[in-house]
């Protein structure tokens, strides 16, 4: 798996013309940089309560399934890391009711406070984004990208 690359111009980047440039990364990299998606898909992003998260995530399904019927794998990798990113950070709030994990120091956990609501907005992201991440269609197309763009160039010699 080739890592994110952070050394790119992604101000200046289009990557629906560009997709060869784009990198899957791990987790919820470039979620918030990667254009035209983040602009697409982030004013859809919310998980206040779960009938916002119901809404947001049910949305951000939708637009994966509309980048989908376009044949266009950076898109759906976009959405699939909102959706992620609705899971992770509700799951964050859940446990803490601040956000933030640790104290000041960055190395006490500081003691959780599991609130159901943000929990709930947790579950209701967690099944669309495992939706996404194992629609036949998207691993289909995320190998292929790999193959196409990630693979080391030194792999192939």
């Amino acid at each position: 798996m080739s890592d994110f690359d952070d050394s790119l111009d992604y101000q200046s980047i289009d990557f629906r013309e560009h997709p060869e440039l784009y990198r899957i990364g791990r987790g919820e990299q470039g979620v918030l940089t990667v254009e035209p998606y983040k602009s697409e898909i982030l004013p859809h992003w919310k998980f206040k309560t779960p009938e916002i998260a119901r809404q947001s995530a049910d949305t951000i399904y939708q637009i994966f399934l509309d980048y989908k019927s376009q044949d266009d794998f950076v898109g759906m990798d976009m959405a699939r890391k909102f959706l992620q990113m609705g899971y992770t950070r509700s799951r964050r709030y859940a446990n803490h009711k601040s956000g933030r994990k640790y104290a000041e120091d960055g190395k006490t956990v500081l003691p959780r406070e599991e609130d159901p609501v943000k929990a709930e907005s947790a579950r209701i992201f967690y099944e669309k984004w495992q939706l996404a991440k194992n629609d036949p269609d998207y691993l289909s197309l995320a190998d292929r990208h790999r193959r196409l763009f990630e693979e080391d160039k030194e792999e192939n010699s």
